[in-house]
C-alpha cells in the first residue's frame, strides 16, 4: 500500500514571510493497514513522564517530534507512514521555530497538518504539543 498524497506543497512557498521548509499535503489517501492514533505527544519522556528541563520551543518540539517517532518504530512503522499531524502551541511567535523543528522529522514525508495556537496546555511549561496519525502498510507475503 503507497500512501496517496494529494497536492503536495512546501511551507516556504506558501508562507514565504516565515522562514519555514516543511512538506506537506492537502490530502492523504491510505488504503488498508494499520492506523496507528497518537495521543498528543508533550515535552517529556515517554518513560517517566519527566518534562525536558528546557523552555526553549526548540527542544520542547525536538523531545516530543522524537517521542512520535519512538511510538511509531514501537507500532511497527515509521516517520513516512504519517499521515496527519495536529500542532498546539501557546504562543504565535513561537510557530516558526516549532515548524522548523518539526520540519526537520517530516522532510520527504508530506503529512496533512493542522495548526492550533491555543491558551494553555496541560501543564504551564509546556509551549507545544503535536498529535498525529500514521497508517502502517499490511506486509505482503
Amino acid at each position: 500500500m503507497a500512501h496517496t498524497r494529494i497536492r503536495k506543497f512546501n511551507t516556504r512557498d506558501t508562507y514565504p514571510e516565515q522562514a519555514l521548509d516543511n512538506d506537506l499535503c492537502q490530502a492523504v489517501v491510505t488504503q488498508g493497514g494499520r492506523t496507528v492514533w497518537l495521543r498528543g505527544q508533550c515535552p517529556q519522556d515517554l518513560d517517566t513522564a519527566q518534562t525536558i528541563d528546557s523552555h526553549d520551543p526548540v527542544q520542547q518540539t525536538h523531545k516530543v517530534m522524537q517521542n512520535i517517532r519512538q511510538l511509531l518504530q514501537e507500532a511497527g512503522g515509521s516517520m513516512e507512514h504519517l499521515v496527519k499531524v495536529v500542532v498546539y502551541i501557546t504562543d504565535v511567535r513561537h510557530r516558526e521555530a516549532v515548524y522548523r523543528t518539526m520540519g526537520e522529522y517530516i522532510r520527504g514525508v508530506h503529512p496533512v497538518s493542522t495548526g492550533l495556537v491555543v491558551q494553555a496546555l496541560a501543564r504551564p511549561e509546556w509551549l507545544v504539543e503535536i498529535d498525529g496519525t500514521a497508517v502502517i502498510p499490511e506486509e505482503r507475503p
